[in-house]
């Protein structure tokens, strides 16, 4: 990790403030990581590598101003400040570079062969069993990041995360229809995505493609109650709130639906939603943020009442507040801006096995898929990737082709039923061209009336 002493960090600091601003900034970051994707018998790309960089950052006149570069010492970075902030640029040779422990990434990208001799054979087994299979694809993924922050506000930190992804997508196909099933696995080092995990979760992934295809059939359409199983994760939450409170979109007015609703009713009283950096070995968890914050859970909606925004310390400023520890950035070339970490609706009192009886006839999502939202109005279209239909209390036929089409917060005010069990989904959250790795949440829930898109 990158050595830079405090003298120097300061230096660096003051020559972006020469010339004014509030507020200045170094991050500094190494990354290393290797991967590959396996589709169509055949590794397709692979990767590894490290890659170190700096960025920096000034607040002035509540403009910001941002500027990153790779493989950076001392001396760069001083010359770089200097440029940011319009100071003339002074001859720092005496300067000693930045110091970085070096990895290696042969060794690294030999962790991952193991790994594509399982998935080779899975492949294998996978299509002897069908002809249907139209593609089989498959990505490992894993990294190292040490990172160190330093501001004008006197933070000077320095922290280390690992992750470590596995997904399966299968594609397959009767000469009319096509149906697609996915899974992944996320940890937070590559070791506890054991072989067997990889095995039973391309497994699930086949045999759902497989029902999709030769046993689902086409899903009604119209109004219903919809019961959201805890298997599903907290896709739906992540999108159709989650979004909505991040402190940057409501003051741009991006999300002017939860514009000026702190202490009012946002949701059904049996709602409480929270997003948690502090959880322990989760995807989205962190010690500290990407500008230095320490984690910590912060509730955003409480039994119905909205009590919270996700903020970084811009938005945070802007409000008159604290940052909530959600300043995240993809790496040394992006700035922070508010994002989630790990966001989920809170368990509730219900039985999820009651909440299944109740419905007499309705839609039961046990996975869902992809989908959209409109921030301004919280409007979302999602896929359901698993789903069956509710008979009298009971799982009746196993569905295709089931979207949840609706409105945020009128969904979150019509939940009627919440229960005590909570589960999760991993993800890669992408916004303003940055992806960070969140975990979303949720428990069973039923929602008595939603448009459900059919065939």
């Amino acid at each position: 990790m990158a050595i830079i002493k405090e003298s120097e960090s300061d230096l660096i600091l003051k020559k972006m403030l020469q010339n004014g601003g509030e507020f200045a900034e170094i991050y500094f970051e190494e990354t290393e990581s290797a991967g590959f994707t396996f589709i169509d018998k055949k590794v397709d790309t692979a990767s590894s590598g490290t890659a170190t960089g700096c960025g920096l950052r000034l607040i002035k006149n509540e403009e910001t101003y941002f500027a990153s570069q790779s493989s950076p010492t001392v001396a760069t970075m001083i010359a770089l400040a200097a440029k940011l902030s319009g100071s003339p640029v002074e001859p720092s040779d005496s300067i000693q570079p930045i110091i970085i422990e070096t990895h290696s990434i042969s060794e690294r990208t030999s962790d991952l062969q193991p790994y594509l001799k399982i998935i080779k054979n899975i492949n294998n087994r996978l299509r002897q069993k069908s002809s249907q299979i139209r593609q089989i694809s498959f990505q490992l993924s894993t990294a190292r990041k040490s990172f160190f922050v330093a501001n004008s506000q006197k933070t000077q930190i320095s922290g280390k995360r690992n992750s470590a992804i596995f997904t399966v997508a299968i594609v397959v196909s009767d000469g009319k229809i096509t149906q697609t099933a996915h899974e992944v696995i996320a940890e937070n080092s590559l070791q506890k995505i054991k072989f067997e995990m990889v095995k039973r979760m391309s497994e699930i992934a086949f045999k759902r493609a497989t029902d999709l295809l030769n046993v689902a059939v086409p899903s009604p359409a119209g109004e219903m109650p919809v019961v959201i199983s805890s298997s599903a994760g907290g896709t739906m939450i992540h999108e159709a709130i989650g979004h909505s409170l991040e402190a940057d979109a409501v003051q741009k007015g991006i999300s002017p639906v939860y514009l000026g609703k702190i202490g009012k009713k946002v949701a059904n009283e049996k709602i409480t939603v929270m997003d948690n950096s502090t959880l322990e070995n989760a995807r989205g968890s962190y010690q500290y943020d990407d500008e230095g914050t320490p984690s910590q859970k912060t509730v955003l909606v409480e039994n119905g009442i909205l009590k919270n925004y996700l903020y970084d310390l811009f938005t945070a400023k802007k409000d008159n507040t604290k940052s909530t520890g959600n300043g995240r950035r993809e790496s040394y070339h992006h700035k922070p801006i508010p994002r989630m970490s790990n966001t989920y609706i809170a368990p509730g009192y219900d039985n999820p096995e009651e909440i299944l009886k109740s419905v007499q006839k309705g839609i039961f999502v046990k996975k869902m898929g992809g989908g959209q939202v409109n921030t301004a109005n919280g409007d979302f279209i999602f896929e359901v990737e698993e789903g069956y239909e509710i008979i009298d209390g009971k799982l009746g036929k196993m569905l295709r082709n089931t979207s949840l089409i609706g409105n945020g917060p009128e969904v979150l005010n019509s939940i009627d039923m919440v229960a005590t069990d909570l589960g999760w989904q991993p993800g890669t959250c992408g916004k303003d061209g940055q992806g960070v790795p969140v975990l979303d949440g949720q428990p069973t829930l039923r929602i008595p009336k939603i448009t459900v898109g059919g065939t």
